[in-house]
């Protein structure tokens, strides 16, 4: 009797300590939540926050606002929300390129990604598509890569920011060609692909939402994307192999993170309006109208992909030699 009372004493104490956290999860969020988005409005990661901000917030009763906050190539927007209560009411839409790249191309970083952040799921996946400005002389990605090495340091590259994987999709087609061309930053995807339809920069590798009803307006001109089979919004558009360059793939993917101590039980709450979100009708018909794949998942699986990120850029950023201070 002595032993089942202690048993029964151990659980009620149990009990009491989950009871709070419980109690946190089945209330959250009574009040509006913040969605930061490291970069303008416009670009790629702007258009899938706010289609993700429209079906979380039928899902919680709550308006989730889609917050800009863009420079350093995603990090301000990232120390924002590191810096914020771990509360749930602050999400940050985080890129692929902020896990596996920014640590290994900022010598300082405030804050660390892969520490001060939590994985809460992974919305989309996209590749590249490799578009420059009609007037340059170039109708295929061989025409391009001759006019390079024809006039060395003349031709220009944009991209969403420095650190960016648009940023190392344009370092990566240096590398393996051996080309000189000039890497020109901007603060996101929609203010790069202005300019390059202004004739400011000639070429981008930008990420396909962002470019897509440029290239079908015909004030862009894509040559290729970056996946390892062809893009279904872009079905006419050769693979970068296919192209003539062996090898090259590229891309990333979107997803929602929270600021470190965030309780499990809200962590949770998060993943499952991320995951109806994924399975919302409307929501897969506005990506794949744009060229993203619908992932969705597990904070775990979000944190093996995040591995296999910095597996695949660090060497690649070392390579460059690129680094910002």
């Amino acid at each position: 009797m002595k032993l089942f009372g202690t048993i029964a004493l151990a659980a009620m104490l149990v009990l009491a300590a989950l009871a709070p956290q419980s109690a946190t999860a089945q209330v959250y969020p009574t009040k509006p939540v913040r969605l930061i988005v490291p970069y303008p409005p416009g670009g790629a990661t702007d258009i899938i926050s706010r289609a993700a901000a429209i079906e979380m917030s039928k899902t919680f009763g709550q308006p989730v606002t889609v917050d800009n906050r863009p420079g350093a190539g995603g990090s301000l927007g990232f120390e924002m929300a590191a810096r914020a209560a771990p509360d749930g009411y602050t999400i940050l839409t985080s890129g692929s390129a902020l896990y596996g790249i920014t640590p290994a191309l900022y010598s300082k970083l405030a804050y660390d990604p892969n520490k001060d952040l939590v994985p809460v799921i992974v919305l989309a996946s996209f590749t590249y598509v490799l578009v420059v400005n009609p007037a340059l002389k170039a109708n295929s990605v061989k025409d391009l890569i001759a006019l390079a090495r024809a006039q060395p340091g003349r031709l220009t590259f944009a991209s969403s920011g420095s650190g960016s994987g648009t940023h190392l999709a344009g370092e990566m087609f240096k590398q393996m060609l051996g080309l000189d061309i000039t890497h020109i930053p901007y603060k996101g995807s929609g203010p790069a692909v202005t300019d390059l339809v202004g004739g400011q920069v000639h070429m981008m590798f930008d990420n396909s939402p962002a470019s897509i009803s440029q290239v079908q307006s015909g004030k862009l001109r894509a040559l290729a994307t970056t996946g390892a089979k062809r893009a279904v919004a872009l079905s006419d558009l050769p693979t970068m192999a296919e192209a003539g360059v062996p090898g090259f793939e590229a891309g990333g993917w979107f997803s929602l993170a929270l600021p470190a101590g965030t309780p499990k039980e809200i962590v949770t709450v998060l993943n499952a309006a991320g995951q109806k979100a994924t399975k919302s009708p409307e929501f897969i018909k506005r990506m794949s109208d744009l060229g993203y794949e619908v992932v969705g998942g597990t904070p775990e699986q979000m944190a093996e992909m995040i591995k296999d990120e910095i597996r695949r850029w660090g060497p690649i950023v070392k390579a460059s030699g690129a680094k910002v201070d």
